[in-house]
């Protein structure tokens, strides 16, 4: 049983508040303040991860799960295929293997140190973040790529944003890409809709703001993944609430709530651009890939199964070699970012991995959202909502989100150690 004022405790919890900071940061300082240390602030938490790992073991607060050895001796052992059978990089085989070696253990580490409490607390700190994090992509949306606030990693004259639409280029906000700002406030919206359920625990007036400001970033993040991500957040909190007694009431309460900071959002003019852009974003794009049908099956369920299907014969059992498929990787090996074997997570596994290896890392991606699915659904029945809304943004990130990129990863190992440690029976402190 691990005691809250234990010191080292309370040391490791800070080490994991820094982790949780510099995933929101990192991009700011590549592209802001330290642009000449672009590459080494890539990896900046991987450091920090170990750091914090060696020290949970020293106090006997490692995370102890079976999961983590098995994870630890692939990629051990994925080093010395990738050497010996595949790209024969050793920094392009150790940046691959970090993710199993550290990052990996990192998200159960945060699960073993935080509590619920904690949880709430990051929650609320994530919902003061969005209101200055709107502002800023809003300042991005409208402002040139040469403009500061659009500065790109390490001094690139380019610019950070991403093709967008109507000539507007998606904003990245505090981050490198825009991926970051899609996941920061998919986080957002799940602890949104779970604080509208659970009122007592947040100021209402933070929970309002922070509410127009995912509102606002929706459309203005030009980007689909968050449109579909608040979506199933809100599916998620429409389940939750369909358990809590005079559901049709609230239902109607909430709804006027909602419709009231819809027309506050749409009253401005300007806001009207931002959606103007976004639904052509939307249209155009859905066009090009055939329809949301397409693009669900292309994206999601397509980059599972093609995993399986489009293997190089001459690496299937083996793989090409592990960190071949991240953005370092094909720095390194190719001079260029570009994707060296598939844009798809689990046929970059596949591919990096072979058949052997890399089905058992998706086969434990696949366990682990499973048996957390299960906890979190028996949660809600006993009217504990906070795992399951976690697991509304929680759910395809755990199962399918992209390791090759460091900014997903980190959201990867945050959300599932919010999620472990949500699942933990200890009260939760009130406090405004």
């Amino acid at each position: 049983m691990i005691k809250n004022n234990d010191t080292n405790l309370q040391f490791i919890k800070k080490g994991i508040w820094l982790y949780f900071i510099l995933l929101i940061v990192e991009g700011g300082l590549r592209r802001w303040f330290l642009p000449s240390l672009a590459t080494p602030l890539l990896i900046i938490r991987d450091p920090l991860a170990l750091y914090l790992l060696f020290t949970a073991y020293r106090f006997n607060f490692f995370p102890k799960h079976r999961l983590i050895p098995l994870m630890f001796w692939i990629g051990v052992i994925s080093i010395f295929t990738a050497l010996f059978f595949g790209h024969g990089n050793v920094f392009v085989a150790l940046f691959g293997a970090r993710i199993l070696l550290i990052q990996f253990p990192m998200l159960f580490l945060i699960g073993r140190i935080f509590d619920r409490h904690d949880v709430i607390l990051m929650g609320k700190v994530v919902l003061w973040i969005s209101i200055p994090m709107a502002i800023l992509i809003t300042m991005q949306f409208y402002s040139p790529q040469s403009a500061w606030v659009n500065k790109g990693v390490g001094d690139s004259l380019e610019g950070a944003g991403f093709s967008g639409a109507n000539g507007y280029f998606r904003p990245p906000g505090t981050f490198s890409f825009i991926s970051g700002v899609s996941s920061f406030f998919g986080i957002v919206a799940c602890f949104v809709f779970y604080f509208w359920l659970q009122p007592k625990y947040v100021n209402k007036i933070l929970l309002i703001a922070s509410s127009i400001a995912l509102l606002i970033a929706i459309p203005t993040s030009i980007s689909r993944s968050l449109f579909f991500e608040v979506a199933i957040s809100l599916l998620f909190f429409l389940v939750a609430k369909s358990s809590q007694t005079g559901f049709l009431k609230n239902m109607v309460q909430l709804g006027l709530g909602f419709l009231v900071l819809i027309i506050v959002v749409l009253s401005t003019d300007r806001f009207n651009t931002q959606i103007e852009t976004f639904t052509a974003r939307f249209t155009s794009a859905n066009t090009q890939e055939g329809g949301l049908d397409s693009v669900f099956i292309d994206r999601f369920l397509g980059g599972m199964v093609g995993a399986f299907i489009h293997i190089d014969d001459s690496h299937a059992i083996l793989g090409q070699g592990i960190g071949m498929g991240t953005n370092v990787g094909s720095q390194l090996l190719s001079g260029e970012i570009n994707y060296l074997i598939t844009e798809g997570e689990w046929g970059r596994v596949i591919g990096e991995s072979g058949i052997l290896f890399g089905l058992v890392i998706i086969l434990v991606r696949i366990n682990m959202v499973v048996s957390i699915s299960i906890q979190s659904l028996q949660f809600l029945r006993r009217g504990d909502a906070l795992p399951w809304m976690l697991l509304s943004f929680g759910f395809v990130v755990l199962l399918n989100s992209q390791w090759a990129q460091p900014t997903n990863l980190g959201f990867y190992v945050l959300i599932g150690g919010l999620i472990l440690a949500s699942l933990k029976r200890t009260p939760i402190i009130i406090k405004n």
